[in-house]
C-alpha cells in the first residue's frame, strides 16, 4: 500500500502542528497539575527562551547577546518570584534595560515587548498560586479555543483581513470565531460551578490574546523574519506559540484576576 500523499496548500502544516501541539499539551498538563516549583521552573525557562528569541530577532548580528539576555531574564524572573513585596517587580525590567541600551533594531519596541513577556511569566505563576489549577486551565482553554477556532474559521471562511499590514493571514472571520470559542469555554466553566462573569471575561481575554499575536507579528515583520525561531516544528518558536498567552496573561493581570475573586472559579 502506498503511503497517503502529504497534505498540500493551506492545510500542509496541519499534521506537524497537531503533533507538536500534542507534545506541548502533554508537558503543559503535567506541569499545571504539579504546580508549585515544577510549574514555576517551566515558566522561568520558557520566559528565558522567549527573551532569547526576541533578542535574536532584533539583533541577529550579535552571537552572544541573546544567550546572555536569556540568562538575565530567567534570573530576574526567578528572583522576582522569590523575593517578597512589589519591589521585586522592578527586576522584571532588567531585560528591557539591556534591550533598550544595546545596538539592535527597534530598541524601544523590543524593550516594551520584553516587559510584556516578563510580566506574563510573573503573572502566570501568580495566577496558578492564587487561583489554582482551575484558573490556569481556564486561561489556557480560552487561548487554545480562540487560536484553534480562529485558525479553522480563518482558513475555511476567509474574508476581510483583520489587520493585513501587520498580520496578513488573520481574518475577521477567524477573529470573531476566536471570541465565540473563548466565550463557550467561559460558559462551560460557568455551568461547572464557576462565575458567569467568565463568559464575557473569556471573550475579552481572548481578544487580548489576539492582540498579543498581532504584537508578535509586528515585531517579526519589522525584524524581517517569518518565525521567532525554529524550536517547535510546525509552530516556529516559543514566542510564536505563546504570543497569545502573553497578551492574555497581561490582560488578566490588568483586570485584577491574579488576586482571588470569590466564586470566580467556583472556590
Amino acid at each position: 500500500m502506498e503511503p497517503a500523499p502529504a497534505p498540500s496548500g493551506k492545510w500542509s502544516d496541519l499534521r506537524t502542528r497537531l503533533l507538536s501541539a500534542i507534545v506541548m499539551v502533554g508537558v503543559g498538563a503535567v506541569e499545571i497539575w504539579l504546580g508549585g516549583t515544577a510549574f514555576a521552573a517551566l515558566v522561568v525557562v520558557l520566559t528565558g527562551v522567549m527573551i532569547w528569541e526576541l533578542a535574536g530577532m532584533t539583533a541577529p548580528w550579535q552571537q552572544v547577546s541573546p544567550m546572555v539576555l536569556a540568562g538575565i531574564a530567567a534570573a530576574a524572573l526567578l528572583l522576582a518570584l522569590i523575593l517578597p513585596g512589589k519591589a521585586a517587580l522592578v527586576l522584571l525590567l532588567a531585560p528591557a534595560i539591556v534591550l533598550a541600551t544595546t545596538s539592535r533594531r527597534d530598541q524601544r519596541l523590543a524593550a516594551i515587548y520584553s516587559v510584556a513577556i516578563m510580566l506574563a511569566g510573573f503573572g502566570l505563576v501568580g495566577l496558578r498560586n492564587a487561583g489554582g489549577t482551575t484558573a490556569i486551565l481556564w486561561l489556557v482553554a480560552v487561548v487554545v479555543a480562540s487560536d484553534v477556532l480562529g485558525y479553522f474559521a480563518g482558513r475555511m471562511l476567509g474574508g476581510p483581513k483583520f489587520w493585513e499590514r501587520i498580520s496578513p493571514k488573520k481574518t475577521w472571520s477567524g477573529t470573531v470565531a476566536g471570541w465565540i470559542g473563548a466565550a463557550l469555554v467561559g460558559l462551560g466553566f460557568a455551568l461547572s460551578g464557576s462565575s458567569w462573569l467568565l463568559v464575557p471575561l473569556s471573550a475579552l481575554v481572548a481578544f487580548a490574546g489576539q492582540m498579543g499575536d498581532i504584537l508578535e507579528s509586528w515585531v517579526k515583520r519589522r525584524a524581517g523574519v517569518k518565525d521567532a525561531s525554529s524550536l517547535i516544528p510546525g509552530h516556529g518558536g516559543v514566542l510564536d506559540r505563546f504570543d497569545a498567552l502573553i497578551g492574555a496573561v497581561v490582560a488578566v493581570m490588568v483586570l485584577g484576576l491574579v488576586a482571588p475573586i470569590p466564586g470566580l472559579f467556583g472556590g
